[in-house]
């Protein structure tokens, strides 16, 4: 007992000279004032630091840190004698700090580690972090932009880096792979483009590679299998195109292996035999075909399988590895029955869309919940002649209905919902609310989830999202369903016919304020009756920010009692925002209506009330008819009805009643617009949603023709910079069409509406010029070369373009719009479009292809650099038009004096040269000179040299280019003797933004609608 105390006594000592030498040990005063200076670079208004213990005490934006933030630095003392202490760590995450990357930390010579995930932290990362010795960067979630700098390949210590989440672009720097000592290289969610680096060979340390979420091209690069460290490779949606490799075998330390949406040809199963250690194997939507090799269901220690969406066939094996619990292999063509071994407890089983054999609803896969587990079977199975309705519900014996409804209203993610509509109540039921993979109401309807929530430990299905309703946000919008790959609603008895299927979305996860919440994105593809109707959709561009509702329309024919609407996650958008596992298709609600008249519901009594009723009407109609004819009115009706005789429109259909109260019975003060057909009017919709109607006269029967050719041609077509179409009326004599409203109208009028009292006052600046015209041209590739329909437009003008409210282009009005078949070279066709935009082989002969958009483009990028009218400018005689003079001020080197003035010195030279020379290509007279949409997209983006053609500028009297224009101020000349006196006036309006004249006489078949 005396021998203990001295041993205490001297441990007491030993700690407190420890603690008192660890107390004397300081932050040198430089390190503490650069530490300063880096919180204020990254917004930081509130900083305490305890030199001393090397203590962060405070931190943020304001005093309170926000709920899950972390703030704090370590150091390194054993320096001096342990006297001085080294900043090593720098942690600063989740505090919505505003500012950007702090370029100080070279002032931290010791520093090997910053984490400054989750802010909103903008600009790029400082060159001058090169000279650093650091060995982990994360900026995970935040709003770095540009181009990922290539200095970055000089911090050769770097083993971890983190950039996902985030908003550069452009290509990789090839620089990267100048990091040999790299492990973890995370570049998920990003807008990157261009294929992966050859010199990514050389990351030969790899451990963990991802790039989920990109715009890349190319193949998936051969050289991955130098990577033999790897444990994790993601590839969700990275733009990359397959087959994958077959060296991808060689990377037998492989645990997680995710790849999807692969574009580019089919391929057979790749070979994965040597990698045994695999945990996680997702192949979605890959391409692959054949079958699945009998070893991948051994395999030890694999805890998850996910084939969906490829063309898989063959049968699941009676053998199936212990640990494999997550198995997704919807949409295929696998067959035979299903093993007992695959129902697991606890499992996920999802076998939907595929073509297995069910012995009967008393099989152990039919079984409901039994043991924990879940198994999907809608549509998984197929015999001959087998209903639609049994398919849904395999598991059902005999699926009859016992009557048919003629409507669906689901409030998705709730409870049963009262929402007044249109003067009455109307039950929008809910689906329960749970987080669960599956629910069937008892009136004939219901969902089914498939997918996991990878990463993610708490939620497995789908699950329901709730928020507190709020001003801006009713109960309909407040509660949600989010899936993690593919959600269906459907009804198995609805009666046949045309339906209008609305479709109600807002962002509810993520915000609109100043906080990382605010920097999600979403995007999955809608799908109706198995059709593809939106590919990409975005809630939040299509509601202008988080938290609105917005309602999108669509039309659906029910042929055997059936209606499926299915939300896809495409591996697109980010999937840590707000947490991890936040991602995956978002749904509000969901309205059927029909668009006939009648709706029955199964019952005898009924149905011979309505055959009574329904010859009554006809009786009525009959004798009606009779009176109109003697009246001579029906005359002048039946040529109107002829034009739409048989006509099944496929896009939403909207009643005249609809249409009037949105526009507050076309109210006067709502105009926005007239043309020759009618006019254009603001109005808005129940849900919030502000539309643009255009109002045909029933007067003209071309007008009837350009109707149903723009409904024809635009309800096909989803592309970013092209004006949304969102139904149509045809009711009595009145022909409307709904499309969504631009807030800065047309691209005319805010060029040249400065010149006259209907000025805009908006201002163009070069950058936002520059945007316009890559915007263009790429709505234009899209309806020459990428949609499944290649579309001709034939009148693209400025007036034609209309800007949303932040100046994004959508090109409008396809009423001339014809098709290209790509067996002919050309169409010959009746003229029609604008004198000045149409091309010379199209305006003197009726020769029409894709390279006459292309000309009508050149003129109007033309305009934009300008800022002056093609048809309106003529500087002296020797000029007819805007690109005559751009012609001869190109062959004499002065370019200059074609940029509109009021741009000042706020330009980009190199661009504008750029796009000048662009549009001089574009408009040359003869068409197989002229370059491809696409090519003009890389030509613009820099990505693609142009090449040098002799310009044509040549006499007004030579050039086959300006002909048509030359016999139009012939013309004029000859009505008007005035002309004469005022033919050098730069302000003459031809083709004025929403026209309320039309007479305008450079206007081939009409004046122009800006809609």
């Amino acid at each position: 007992m005396l021998l203990r105390k001295p041993v205490v006594y001297w441990v007491i000592a030993v700690c407190c000279f420890g603690f008192l030498r660890f107390s004397e040990s300081q932050v040198p005063r430089e390190e503490v004032d650069a530490l300063q200076q880096i919180a204020t670079e990254m917004g930081a208004r509130f900083w305490r630091f305890d030199a001393d213990l090397c203590e962060v005490e405070m931190v943020g934006i304001s005093p309170t840190p926000p709920s899950g933030s972390e703030g704090y630095v370590e150091c390194n003392c054993n320096f001096d004698n342990n006297t001085v202490c080294h900043v090593t760590k720098i942690v600063i995450k989740s505090y919505n700090l505003p500012g950007i990357l702090p370029p100080d930390i070279v002032k931290l010579p010791y520093l090997q580690y910053v984490d400054f995930a989750y802010n909103l932290l903008s600009g790029t990362i400082p060159k001058e972090w090169a000279s650093t010795q650091l060995t982990f960067i994360s900026v995970l979630v935040n709003r770095l932009s540009g181009e990922i700098p290539l200095e970055l390949g000089n911090i050769t210590s770097l083993t971890y880096l983190n950039l996902e989440a985030n908003q550069f672009s452009g290509a990789i720097p090839p620089d990267i792979g100048k990091l040999i000592n790299l492990k973890t290289l995370i570049l998920s969610s990003n807008q990157l483009t261009g294929g992966l680096p050859t010199s990514f060979s050389d990351l030969t340390n790899l451990n963990d590679f991802r790039i989920n979420d990109n715009n890349l091209s190319g193949r998936i690069p051969g050289f991955i299998q130098n990577w033999k460290q790897l444990t994790k490779l993601e590839m969700f949606a990275s733009g990359l195109e397959g087959p994958i490799p077959l060296n991808i075998s060689l990377l037998n330390m492989l645990q997680d292996l995710r790849i999807s949406d692969l574009k580019g040809p089919s391929q057979e199963f790749p070979v994965l035999r040597s990698t045994t250690g695999l945990v996680t194997l997702i192949l979605r939507n890959c391409n692959i075909t054949g079958e699945v090799p009998p070893y991948i269901w051994r395999l030890r220690v694999l805890q998850m399988l996910d084939v969906s969406f490829n063309r898989l066939v063959g049968q699941i094996p009676d053998h199936i590895a212990r640990n494999l619990k997550l198995v997704f292999v919807t949409g295929n063509m696998l067959s035979g029955n299903i093993p007992d071994a695959l129902l697991k407890d606890g499992s996920n089983i999802d076998l939907s869309y595929n073509n297995f054999t069910l012995r009967g609803s008393d099989e152990p896969a039919c079984q409901p919940n039994i043991r924990n587990r879940n198994v999907n079977l809608f549509k998984g199975s197929s015999t001959m002649n087998t209903p639609n309705r049994q398919r849904i519900l395999p598991c059902t014996k005999d699926v009859v209905c016992p009557n048919y409804k003629c409507s669906l209203h689901v409030n998705c993610g709730g409870d049963d919902l009262n929402i007044k509509e249109s003067n009455r109540k109307v039950i929008y039921e809910g689906d329960t609310g749970g987080d669960s993979a599956r629910y069937l109401s008892g009136n004939n309807w219901g969902f089914t989830s498939t997918g996991d929530f990878i990463d993610e430990p708490i939620y497995q299905n789908s699950r329901s999202i709730r928020i507190t309703p709020t001003s801006n946000l009713s109960d309909l919008y407040s509660t949600a369903r989010l899936s993690p790959l593919s959600l269906t609603y459907f009804h198995y008895c609805l009666e046949n016919g045309s339906y209008n299927v609305s479709l109600h979305f807002a962002e509810i996860l993520f915000t609109n304020d100043s906080s990382y919440n605010s920097l999600g994105r979403r995007m999955f593809d809608i799908y109706i009756q198995e059709k593809l109707v939106w590919k990409d959709f975005s809630i939040e561009d299509e509601a202008r920010g988080a938290r609105k509702p917005v309602v999108r329309y669509f039309n659906a024919t029910v042929t055997d009692s059936t209606l499926e609407i299915r939300f896809y996650w495409a591996g697109k958008g980010t999937t840590r925002i707000p947490n991890r596992g936040d991602y995956g298709s978002l749904i509000s609600a969901i309205s059927v209506n029909p668009n006939f008249r009648v709706c029955s519901y199964g019952n005898k009594k009924n149905v011979t009330a309505y055959i009574v009723a329904a010859v009554l009407a006809v009786f009525a109609i009959f004798l009606i008819l009779g009176i109109l004819w003697w009246k001579c009115f029906l005359k002048r009706r039946k040529q109107f009805g002829k034009d739409f005789e048989g006509l099944e429109l496929q896009t939403v259909a909207f009643t005249l009643k609809q249409i009037r109260a949105a526009t507050n019975n076309f109210d006067a003060a709502n105009k926005i617009g007239e043309g020759g057909f009618g006019p254009v009017y603001k109005g808005q919709l129940p849900d919030g949603t502000v539309i643009a109607v255009k109002q045909l006269s029933s007067k003209s029967r071309q007008g009837n023709r350009e109707f149903l050719n723009e409904i024809g041609m635009i309800s096909c077509l989803q592309h970013p910079n092209l004006v949304k179409l969102y139904g149509c009326c045809i009711e009595g004599d009145q022909l409307l069409v709904v499309y969504e409203y631009m807030e800065n109208n047309s691209l005319a009028h805010v060029l040249f509406g400065n010149f006259d009292s209907r000025g805009s006052g908006l201002m163009l600046d070069w950058p936002t010029r520059f945007r316009i015209c890559i915007g263009i041209a790429r709505g234009l590739a899209f309806l020459h070369e990428e949609s499944r329909l290649k579309i001709v437009h034939r009148d693209i003008k400025a007036t034609n373009v209309l800007l949303d409210e932040n100046l994004n282009p959508k090109i409008s009005d396809f009423g001339l719009a014809r098709l290209n078949e790509d067996e002919k070279t050309h169409i010959s066709t009746k003229i029609a479009g604008t004198i000045g935009y149409m091309a010379p082989e199209y305006a003197l002969w009726g020769y029409l292809t894709d390279k006459a958009d292309v000309y009508s483009f050149g003129v109007v990028i033309l305009e934009i650099v300008s800022g002056k009218s093609n048809n309106n400018y003529m500087p002296s005689r020797n000029f007819v038009c805007l690109l005559d003079w751009a012609s001869h001020l190109q062959d004499s080197q002065n370019i200059d004096e074609l940029i509109d003035e009021r741009l000042d010195s706020f330009i980009n030279r190199d661009e504008i040269e750029r796009t000048v020379k662009v549009s001089l290509l574009c408009t040359n007279a003869t068409p197989s000179v002229r370059p491809t949409m696409s090519e003009v997209v890389q030509m613009l983006e820099g990505k693609m040299a142009i090449p040098d053609v002799i310009p044509e500028g040549s006499t007004y009297t030579n050039d086959v280019r300006f002909k048509a224009m030359k016999d139009f101020h012939q013309e004029k000349k000859t009505r008007s003797p005035a002309w004469s006196q005022s033919q050098n006036s730069t302000n003459v309006r031809t083709d004025a933004a929403y026209s309320s004249s039309t007479s305008g006489f450079n206007e081939i078949s009409r004046d122009m609608l800006s809609y």
